[in-house]
């Protein structure tokens, strides 16, 4: 390659580098970084694939240790083979701003973002502003805490209608908004609908792994986003499945997973380049894009009243599926980019269901249509900011969405979506009460369902009747509600359902994460649910207090591993969880490793069971393994 076709390839990486810290950029990472990588072939040693992060325009400080980049794979055999077999901790990778947080005896002294890793901006009056944001700690200790601030699904709700009372201009899409708030030069106040999930803690404190990190973390008060310990390939496999439907449905955005070493002691030895660590990697989801024609767009009802439009498209392969509908996100892009049908539209899918909109490619002459009327109940659709919203709660479609919903968070097993639209659809199903008035003997009477399926979903449907606090009111579609918002106001003095039910919009205002107009709203969403909660207890509902376990005893198990085969007498799912919650790891497999093998069956056949007794594993059962939670 020619060195003007080089400057010209850097002078692209360049302007989409400005362009997306900026919060706003044109291509896609995948994109940006096949430019990178197209670069690493012909000068794999030119100084601007060390560059870290972006320009500083603002106050500039100085990072007391570099705040680097991380390496980016997007190939599960690459992960496997830098993993060298290690036991791994794996948490979701938030598509934010990184930001560096500085505590002196416990006390917040400065936030700084990342910058170009040696020198960040200075954004202290800002992260003031950002409620889950310690502003003390638990213990007065010195320390950095480093984690990305986002913007939640709710969160950018609520700033949207902030910025359209301020007479602001809208962003249109959730994507890079962090950056754009942080760079403003007035409106600090936008940023109390921003959150801050921690990733790394920096200071003398005397730990060994990375799962402590996390753990000291959340003592502290910080709000740390899913985590996952992992060793073998199967275990990174499932990781990254779990990651993807996070990603698809999840209350905040995610683009990928980030991996980290556990043993701290290699950190030390793999080191660091000028660029990345080698102790930590980025696994990635690759977008593909494709164009394609837009057909028709439809506009459809989800379960708050919002009508999102869907373009149908000329049918298109994107990532080994064949492509024919596409998400516009809401009626703020339809009317920014014009769209309607015939325009020429690029699309890209990167782990989602349905692809995504990035920007159009050639415009059609037609007009651009905005409904008036619900496509489900006819009645007149309210433009509220950047939403067309269907105010009757009587609404068929909203109801429908209702339903789905709750199944889909209260975790009724065996109730797909098909099944479940299709018991709707027959009129047996019409509100989440009736959910809990079927029989088997109405589902036999359908076609399709035998004896053993019939049993199996109505079991299932009873079995969610006995549930915890934060997952029954994350099951109820609060405004506001989503499972992060939920737990952090369990976690503030609010550990039974009699005292959520009691809780004032001010004493919600109490809660970190929550200003006045985001307090009305969840507030106002739990009146509205009153007599569906009195349905659910009169059907037998049983919803477990809130127990919060002391710092002693949320350690009883610190840097145990546990494996368990067999069945229980609680579901596994809730005994991992306190397994979790006490500092143990869970294993999928039996290996050298393991401490514990749980298991309620003297002589099992497991191959599990087979492999402790080969390599001498401790054997014990669910009780036992409660009493060492107790100890």
């Amino acid at each position: 390659m020619s060195k003007s076709k080089v400057n010209e390839l850097v002078q692209q990486i360049l302007r989409h580098r400005e362009l997306y810290y900026r919060g706003e950029p044109v291509i896609s990472d995948y994109e940006y970084d096949l430019l990178e990588d197209e670069l690493k072939t012909v000068s794999p040693q030119h100084p601007i694939l060390q560059l870290v992060g972006a320009r500083v325009d603002g106050k500039k400080v100085a990072h007391e240790s570099k705040m680097l980049s991380l390496e980016k794979t997007y190939l599960q055999s690459e992960l496997v083979k830098w993993a060298k077999g290690e036991r791994l901790l794996a948490q979701l990778k938030i598509d934010g701003t990184s930001c560096s947080l500085i505590y002196k005896k416990g006390k917040l002294v400065q936030a700084k973002t990342r910058g170009d890793g040696s020198f960040g901006e200075d954004v202290t009056d800002k992260a003031l502003y950002i409620g889950s944001v310690p502003k003390l700690l638990k213990n007065e200790i010195d320390c950095e805490v480093r984690g990305e601030i986002y913007c939640s699904s709710q969160g950018f709700q609520d700033l949207l209608m902030a910025m359209e009372e301020a007479e602001l201009a809208l962003p249109s899409a959730q994507r890079n908004i962090v950056a754009g708030l942080l760079g403003r030069k007035n409106h600090f106040y936008l940023c109390r609908y921003l959150d801050f999930f921690a990733f790394d803690l920096i200071g003398k404190l005397g730990l060994k792994w990375e799962r402590e990190k996390i753990s000291r973390l959340k003592q502290e008060g910080f709000f740390i986003t899913e985590n996952f310990e992992c060793e073998s390939e199967a275990e990174i496999e499932k990781v990254i499945a779990v990651a993807q439907k996070f990603m698809m449905s999840g209350d905040y955005l995610i683009d990928g997973l980030v991996f980290s070493l556990d043993d701290l002691r290699l950190h030390e030895q793999r080191g660091a380049t000028a660029h990345h660590p080698r102790y930590r990697i980025a696994y990635k989801f690759k977008g593909e894009s494709r164009v394609t024609k837009i057909e028709q767009i439809e506009w459809n009802v989800s379960r708050n009243g919002v009508c999102t439009p869907v373009a149908r498209v000329a049918p298109v392969e994107l990532s080994q599926a064949m492509v024919s509908r596409v998400t516009l996100h809401n009626m703020g892009v339809v009317k920014q980019y014009a769209l309607k049908s015939g325009d020429e539209i690029e699309i890209i899918r990167s782990g989602e269901v349905i692809p995504k909109f990035l920007k159009v490619v050639k415009s059609s002459k037609r007009e651009v249509k905005i409904p008036e009327s619900c496509p489900s109940c006819k009645q007149k659709l309210m433009q509220q900011a950047i939403w067309l919203k269907c105010m009757n709660t009587k609404c068929p479609a909203k109801s429908s969405e209702e339903i789905l919903y709750f199944v889909k968070k209260i975790g009724i097993e065996n109730l797909s979506h098909k099944r479940l639209a299709d018991l709707i659809e027959e009129g047996l199903v019409s509100d989440i009460k009736s959910l809990y008035l079927l029989s088997s003997e109405q589902l036999l009477a359908l076609e399709g369902y035998q004896k053993r399926l019939a049993n199996v979903i109505i079991e299932s449907i009873q079995k969610s009747k006995r549930v915890g606090l934060i997952k029954f009111l994350a099951s109820l579609g609060l405004e506001g509600g989503g499972i992060n918002k939920c737990e952090k106001i369990v976690s503030s003095g609010y550990p039974t359902l009699k005292s959520i039910l009691a809780m004032s919009e001010q004493d919600l205002m109490q809660v970190e994460g929550f200003a006045e107009k985001s307090a009305r709203a969840f507030v106002n969403s739990l009146a509205s649910k009153k007599v569906l909660i009195e349905q659910l207890m009169q059907l037998g509902f049983v919803v477990e207090d809130f127990e919060q376990k002391e710092i002693e005893q949320g350690q009883a198990l610190q840097g145990e591993s546990f494996c368990i085969t067999g069945a229980l007498s609680q579901k596994r799912s809730e005994v991992e969880k306190e397994i979790k919650n006490c500092g143990g790891s869970i294993q999928s497999g039996v290996n050298s490793k393991t401490n514990y093998l749980v298991t309620n069956e003297q002589q099992s056949q497991s191959s599990k069971y087979k492999k402790a007794m080969e390599l001498g594993v401790k054997i014990i059962t669910e009780e036992q393994l409660m009493s060492l939670i107790k100890k």
